[in-house]
């Protein structure tokens, strides 16, 4: 029998529980051992999310769940973990908004990992966030946070990437800075898992139809549209948007500012989705390609790929919301496999470490002043 190698995993910002669920799912094996996660504690400010989290990754045991403020957490007492993740919330970073990077309320809160990192010294950590990390102020808190990160605690070895999540098996386009370290004393170098389904992206016709989703399912229900979103949606074909030009002129939105991409978007059934996202007014709740309708919050979660037993809890915007703030945890599971190969020594067809589109790390390694780094 195989001696049996699990990973105590703290996260921080852990939303609804997508990537402890791709943690979980997660494993490795070499001749004499298996690698697995076992999710410990957790930490959000949203009470839902932490309900959620508690029922789908705790077996609804709320104890592993600290549900405050990240600032409130003596990290000093929390039990002891030797795996750590945080998606650090990407409000200030991401590329819709004002982009405030450190000078807005969420840019700082990383350096709460950095905490956790320096008291506890956890074998190996997984960060994430939004894309827009890398240009925040002009590409000045990316460098931070890579600095940071590779000196906090005993020192990391650290592998950052843009990872496009439909190259990874989920059905939409969702892109997403993901580091990786591993502790210097450990000798180990991760290299970032090559796409599985970059010539072949699951669509979202397939996510959501096949196989289709009970009536009864949990999240399910249908949002009430008015007669003019209805009228509106029959004049846009798949794929296309509010300022598509066959809509009649009467229904047209009267938008002078930035047009969003997204607003009343159907998305193209033989395509991966476009973003998810958790906030927004009317025309950002993700509409189907034929019925006139939006997603039903099961359906966005599928296209997030998360399974139909994984229930939500909340009112119908909370839920909502949890869906798109999550990390999905298909992708979640292909680089925490990854990872757990990494340890195993187990080989994996690997791909360079990049941090925007065509840039390898090594534009940005200079700024680590020695640091170890995957280049």
């Amino acid at each position: 029998m195989k001696k049996e190698i699990k990973f105590k995993l703290a996260e921080l910002f852990c939303g609804p529980g997508g990537l402890a669920l791709g943690a979980k799912l997660a494993s490795a094996e070499n001749a004499h051992s298996l690698y697995k996660i076992e999710p410990l504690w957790a930490n959000d400010i949203d009470l839902d999310m932490c309900r959620t989290y508690a029922l789908n990754i705790h077996n609804n045991n709320s104890d592993g769940v600290v549900c405050s403020p990240v600032e409130e957490i003596n990290f000093e007492k929390v039990p002891a973990f030797n795996a750590l993740a945080f998606g650090f919330p990407c409000n200030d970073f991401s590329v819709v908004g004002e982009q405030k990077g450190f000078s807005g309320k969420y840019g700082p809160l990383y350096t709460y990992g950095v905490k956790a990192i320096n008291i506890h010294n956890p074998e190996w950590f997984i960060a994430e966030n939004v894309s827009g990390l890398q240009s925040a102020n002009n590409g000045l808190a990316f460098r931070k946070i890579l600095t940071d990160l590779a000196t906090c605690g005993k020192g990391y070895n650290i592998t950052p990437h843009l990872y496009k999540f439909e190259e990874y098996g989920v059905p939409q386009q969702r892109h997403r800075v993901v580091i990786i370290g591993i502790r210097n004393d450990i000798g180990l170098q991760f290299k970032v898992p090559a796409p599985t389904t970059k010539t072949c992206y699951v669509s979202a016709q397939e996510a959501i139809e096949n196989p289709p989703i009970a009536p009864n399912a949990s999240n399910h229900e249908l949002t009430a549209q008015s007669a003019s979103v209805i009228e509106r949606l029959k004049y846009i074909p798949a794929g296309e948007n509010a300022w598509y030009g066959g809509i009649p002129e009467h229904l047209r939105l009267n938008v002078k500012s930035a047009r969003m991409s997204q607003i009343y978007k159907r998305l193209h059934p033989a395509k991966p989705s476009y973003t998810i996202t958790g906030s927004g007014g009317g025309g950002t709740h993700v509409y189907h390609w034929s019925e006139n309708r939006a997603l039903t919050n099961r359906e966005r979660a599928r296209l997030q790929s998360f399974p139909d037993d994984f229930v939500f809890l909340g009112p119908k915007e909370s839920v909502r919301k949890q869906i798109g703030m999550a990390v999905p945890p298909v992708g979640a599971q292909a680089i925490i496999t990854a990872v757990l190969k990494t340890f195993a020594g187990v080989p994996y067809t690997s791909i360079s470490s990049k941090i925007t589109n065509g840039d390898n790390f090594a534009s940005v390694a200079p700024v680590l002043n020695g640091v170890k780094a995957v280049l």
